[in-house]
């Protein structure tokens, strides 16, 4: 009876719209996933705001939400933090259970509410956003079939501890890191950051970054991403096209749609995306 009441409970607030945090509730999720995002001197108020509202809208979008609902407990912790320097982070979206489509309206809502609105500064520290991520991961009140730290950014390490021993301590407990970079030549910046972060940011198990064309294709490829993220684990490309990826330590390259899918062998089999 108790069993019954506490699912029938879970079942109404998600009826009803309510965001549940995750701490709230000690059921499973499919996945945890922290989003860290960048807002360092780099990202201008503009782009800011393009992250916010482009992960509001993926999260709440179609294929995302039948991801979630298809998987073994048909629910996802999220949680959203914004980062720069070394130490400064400030988290927008805590823990929060994500069921079906109400749910992710809901954190869709505080997300892209809820951001920078001010001026803003400090240098890029990719390294403290993998370390803060890893603390609110072993935060996460609940139990969790996968991990993923997914960083979003527009620029190289440049302050904080080594970028290579904080993702180290990501890898060895099982979480995987993936990236997004933020479109050239944003805010003037005439380079593909998507080598730098297959090189020296993602790792862990199915690990990928993508970079998209422009800002105009930032939103749809969030998406894309956030479907091959929740989705249960399988050896197909990210647009479900078919494409295979060998764990042997060979390149590959293929053009899929709008990206180039290239595979690297780095601590695990690796791939990462890129305009062809």
């Amino acid at each position: 009876m108790t069993l019954c009441l506490a699912r029938l409970m879970a079942t109404c607030a998600v009826c009803v719209g309510t965001v549940v945090p995750a701490s709230a509730t000690h059921v499973d999720v499919d996945l945890a996933l922290v989003f860290a995002v960048d807002i360092s001197s780099s990202v201008d108020l503009d782009t800011a705001k393009l992250q916010r509202e482009s992960h509001a809208w993926a999260l709440q979008s179609d294929d995302v939400v039948r991801a979630i609902v298809a998987n073994h407990a048909g629910c996802i912790g999220i949680l959203y933090f914004e980062w720069s320097s070394n130490g400064r982070g400030r988290t927008i979206l805590p823990w929060t259970k994500v069921c079906g489509m109400s749910d992710a309206a809901g954190a869709s809502a505080i997300i892209a509410g809820n951001g920078r609105v001010e001026g803003h500064g400090g240098d890029t520290s990719i390294s403290f956003a993998i370390e803060q991520s890893l603390r609110l991961l072993a935060a996460f009140n609940g139990t969790a079939s996968r991990k993923v730290i997914d960083v979003a950014g527009n620029g190289t390490n440049n302050d904080g501890p080594p970028l290579a021993t904080s993702r180290e301590r990501a890898i060895v407990r099982g979480i995987t890191i993936n990236a997004i970079a933020l479109p050239a030549y944003t805010r003037g910046l005439p380079y593909d950051l998507t080598d730098y972060f297959a090189d020296r940011v993602i790792g862990g198990p199915n690990a990928f970054t993508i970079a998209p064309k422009s800002q105009q294709h930032y939103a749809g490829a969030l998406r894309r991403k956030l479907v091959q993220e929740i989705s249960e684990m399988r050896r197909m490309g990210p647009y479900g096209n078919g494409i295979e990826f060998s764990v042997e330590p060979v390149k590959t390259i293929a053009c899929a749609l709008d990206g180039r899918i290239s595979q690297r062998r780095h601590d695990i089999a690796v791939r990462f995306i890129r305009p062809c």
